[in-house]
């Protein structure tokens, strides 16, 4: 058995090894840092921006949706809890990132809010309200502010207005509006027979034809080294997982 000295010795040692430049407790900053940065979604590489585009395109969906429903109002309300989260971000450097796509986000949920909540029975208004934020976002490009977030909010509206032509196109209106009105027990049984409609030769080639050019738009933004053309990507992404999270639900028996 080693002696007492032995013990004594390696217990001296510990705290100047933890303490040290390389020690254990020297790394945490580091670490801590570099979370601190992807837990602030401030992305380094193009698949992290383009996962925060997918998550956050998901956002008015999964999470709007069912409250906008019972409650409007707030909806509308809570976009003003956007916009001041992201003008608190922006400008600190570490945060600008989520800043902008906090901003960039808040256009969308109000849109989300005001059709849901009072529009929802017509599907023609769906996107001309959608487009709310458009004439912001094109002037923020024009004048170079704010790319992230304004790439956000049209990523995510080029996103609804191809889905929402792939509807108009595929004469699907007549189901969303009975969706709108029938009891969300009926909900399932509408959204299967609209799911018929589309299973023709037309109904499948041009969903083809849709999800390959919002993938080409999301591969040429991906390759890019600009950040905001990774959030671009990455709503475009979304869309396409999101629509098709409908379809395989339509599909089941």
């Amino acid at each position: 058995m080693h002696d007492s000295t032995y013990f004594n010795a390696i217990a001296i040692r510990i705290p100047a090894i933890a303490s040290g430049p390389s020690g254990f407790l020297a790394l945490i900053p580091k670490q801590l840092a570099a979370a601190i940065d992807a837990l602030l979604l401030n992305p380094r590489s193009a698949g992290l921006g383009i996962t925060l585009g997918i998550f956050l395109v998901s956002v008015p969906v999964f999470f709007e949706a069912p409250l906008v429903r019972t409650a409007p109002v707030l909806c509308v309300a809570l976009t003003a809890v956007w916009v001041w989260l992201g003008e608190q971000c922006r400008p600190h450097p570490r945060t600008a990132f989520v800043g902008e796509l906090c901003v960039g986000l808040s256009w969308s949920w109000l849109a989300g809010a005001i059709y849901w909540g009072w529009f929802r029975w017509e599907p023609l208004w769906h996107l001309p309200i959608e487009s709310i934020g458009l004439p912001i976002a094109l002037w923020g490009l024009y004048r170079g502010r704010h790319r992230v977030g304004h790439w956000f909010y049209l990523g995510s509206l080029l996103g609804t207005a191809v889905t929402d032509l792939y509807f108009y196109r595929l004469h699907l209106m007549p189901y969303w509006r009975a969706m709108m009105v029938a009891p969300p027990a009926d909900g399932i049984t509408i959204v299967q027979a609209a799911f018929t409609q589309i299973q023709t030769v037309e109904g499948v080639m041009i969903a083809m034809a849709c999800a390959a050019f919002l993938l080409l738009l999301a591969w040429i933004g991906g390759r890019s080294r600009q950040r905001h053309y990774w959030v671009f990507s990455g709503t475009l992404v979304g869309t396409l997982l999101v629509d098709s999270l409908f379809v395989v639900l339509a599909s089941l028996p």
